[in-house]
């Protein structure tokens, strides 16, 4: 299994680019998951579900599974977010386990840079950035490669990526 991230500031579009990174990904044969890092208090259960009538009664984990999907929440009740390794080793076998967020994380990563957001690059203070997808003209020795070039990224993240057991 290897671990790629994808680092930005918020608006850069690496959600966006991840939803067609993917599928190019998939297309070449990989299995692919995210693991994606949210603020705070986000929640994925619907009030008023049994899960999360289930979770609000103070279970320490629920797992929801139909036909179709499962799903696996736990919640830390007052003990400290996990770090990205200790996540990783809760992620089923795939062969590449793609990162967005978690940038002040030490993983191998392709940062997000758009001009419009206004903000500096992330790649001259982080030396875990292995290459930048942009829609600016950005001096560096990094590669980079067009946020539009979904080929040229997906080459890219597939090359930086690094051994989950190499980085753990």
């Amino acid at each position: 299994m290897k671990v790629i991230g994808l680092a930005g500031w918020s608006g850069a579009g690496k959600t966006t680019l991840l939803t067609r990174v993917i599928p190019h990904l998939r297309k070449e044969g990989l299995r692919v998951s995210v693991i994606k890092h949210a603020h705070h208090s986000f929640d994925v259960d619907v009030p008023g579900k049994d899960s999360y009538v289930h979770r609000q009664s103070g279970a320490e984990e629920v797992l929801v599974s139909s036909a179709r999907r499962w799903a696996l929440m736990h919640e830390l009740r007052g003990a400290s977010e996990p770090g990205l390794r200790e996540l990783l080793t809760k992620m089923s076998p795939v062969d590449l386990v793609i990162v967005e967020g978690f940038k002040s994380e030490p993983h191998r990563k392709i940062e997000v840079y758009r001009k419009a957001n206004g903000k500096a690059p992330l790649f001259p203070d982080d030396p875990a950035i292995a290459g930048i997808a942009t829609d600016a003209t950005i001096e560096t020795t990094l590669p980079v490669a067009d946020l539009d070039d979904v080929p040229a990224v997906a080459a890219m993240m597939r090359k930086f990526a690094i051994s989950l057991v190499e980085w753990i």
